[in-house]
């Protein structure tokens, strides 16, 4: 079975959106789109990654609400920013994070967090992987932000993928 569904879960994904945009559940249509879920994960199947060694599900329970309210109390901040900028313009600046983690998979998902969290990008990362460049739109202690940073994103990320 994994030799010809390799991804059941990406099949039905390609199957479903394969008749969402021609918009026709022809048995032609339905026939070409199980053909189409069938030949491409099989075809790409040695591009995708391996998965990574997921531990301590509670830690990545607390991390992804962290991660969420985050979100929302970064996108405050930021708004309020932008409507203060003339009185007060923005401290925007780069921060040089010294990192303790390494592996692929948990420095992937430090990518995204510090992209989907308003205020934050993630500019460079070292060939080392020992220190990340990350641009921060308002910041006010550069101690204080990489204490904060390494302790809600970084120590989590060490359990669940350490």
């Amino acid at each position: 079975m994994k030799r010809w569904l390799p991804s059941p879960w990406l099949s039905l994904g390609l199957w479903l959106g394969w008749l969402l945009l021609v918009r026709s559940t022809s048995v032609g249509q339905v026939l070409l789109g199980a053909a189409v879920a069938v030949v491409v994960p099989a075809l790409l199947a040695p591009l995708r990654p391996l998965p990574g060694p997921l531990r301590r599900g509670g830690v990545l329970l607390r991390l992804v609400l962290r991660v969420g309210r985050d979100v929302v109390r970064s996108a405050v901040q930021v708004a309020a920013g932008v409507f203060r900028a003339r009185r007060h313009p923005p401290r925007g600046t780069f921060v040089v994070v010294p990192l303790d983690l390494r592996d692929a998979h948990g420095l992937a998902a430090l990518a995204m967090i510090s992209a989907v969290v308003p205020g934050t990008v993630w500019a460079e990362l070292a060939s080392d992987r020992s220190a990340l460049l990350v641009h921060v739109f308002d910041l006010a202690d550069e101690a204080a932000f990489i204490a904060a940073f390494k302790a809600d994103y970084e120590r989590p990320l060490l359990e669940i993928f350490g």
